[in-house]
């Protein structure tokens, strides 16, 4: 289960890098763990390479499909870039259920050897999420966040919103196929269903519950979301998917900023929130007017 949960941190940084910093929401980025998982178990079962080689592969597949797939689709906007990442979803699926002699068609790739276990998915969630926040906080990820919140305005301060977008959805793709490749040498076999519109679906949902603009969020969301239906299952086994669906919808009501909003969790955040909860003063801030004091 701990692995599983790696797997989706992985598969929920891309979405929230799209959708949280850059505006961009996606129904197809489960196209890209497709191209991940299949070219990652391709190369280990057909061709041979050992699985670190073939797994960084399978990044570089997806990472690479989503030039062509951006070019035209990135220059969309709001909901035509929502129903153009559908249909690209779709496609990727079909062609990967047509293609019978290479990835097994609609039998599914059975076969796939057991490589990924729990240190290196926890190493590989550590660096993807450190990766992630670097770019956030840095120059292009600024800019991200500009073009979310006004392109226009962006555009006329010298921001290439295109080039933005682009740069986004590459690393998002790359930590598609990441997952991807993990998720196929997790479960032993794959299968075009995995990849079907109800998983970029609950990336989606990943992201917007725990914060469009958080990348601590989305993990926290994607941990939430991951464990809350197994844990109904030996509650309420023939409705737990009903159940988990209307805590989303009650969360989402109440908070629908998200669980984090906007807000990470750091080092720093948890030392302020241990100081109120045990002295009820905010922790003095030099240069900050209103910290120290007694709330």
């Amino acid at each position: 289960m701990l692995i599983t949960v790696g797997i989706n941190i992985i598969a929920v940084l891309g979405p929230s890098i799209l959708l949280g910093f850059t505006g961009l929401f996606t129904f197809g980025h489960a196209a890209y763990e497709a191209i991940g998982a299949y070219t990652c178990a391709l190369l280990v079962m057909k061709v041979g390479i050992p699985f670190p080689a073939a797994l960084f592969a399978g990044c570089l597949a997806a990472m690479i499909c989503s030039i062509p797939i951006g070019y035209p689709t990135l220059r969309l906007t709001s909901d035509y870039f929502i129903v153009a990442t559908l249909g690209v979803g779709e496609i990727v699926a079909l062609l990967i259920e047509n293609m019978q002699s290479i990835t097994g068609g609609a039998r599914g790739l059975p076969g796939i050897p057991f490589y990924t276990n729990l240190p290196l998915t926890v190493v590989l969630v550590a660096i993807c999420i450190w990766l992630a926040r670097n770019f956030v906080l840095s120059r292009h990820g600024r800019n991200c966040i500009a073009v979310r919140e006004n392109e226009l305005a962006a555009e006329c301060v010298a921001i290439d919103s295109f080039k933005q977008k682009m740069m986004a959805n590459m690393i998002a793709a790359f930590l598609g196929g990441l997952s991807g490749g993990l998720m196929g040498h997790y479960v032993g076999i794959l299968h075009p269903k995995m990849f079907r519109i109800i998983r970029s679906e609950e990336l989606g949902i990943a992201v917007i519950l725990g914060g469009a603009g958080s990348i601590t969020g989305s993990v926290f969301a994607a941990v939430v979301v991951t464990l809350l239906p197994e844990i109904l299952r030996d509650v309420v086994s023939d409705w737990r998917l009903v159940v988990y669906g209307l805590a989303v919808i009650v969360v989402i009501i109440n908070r629908p900023q998200g669980l984090m909003g906007y807000r990470e969790l750091t080092l720093q955040s948890i030392r302020q929130f241990w100081s109120r909860l045990t002295t009820g003063r905010r922790p003095a801030v030099p240069g900050v007017p209103g910290t120290g004091r007694r709330d």
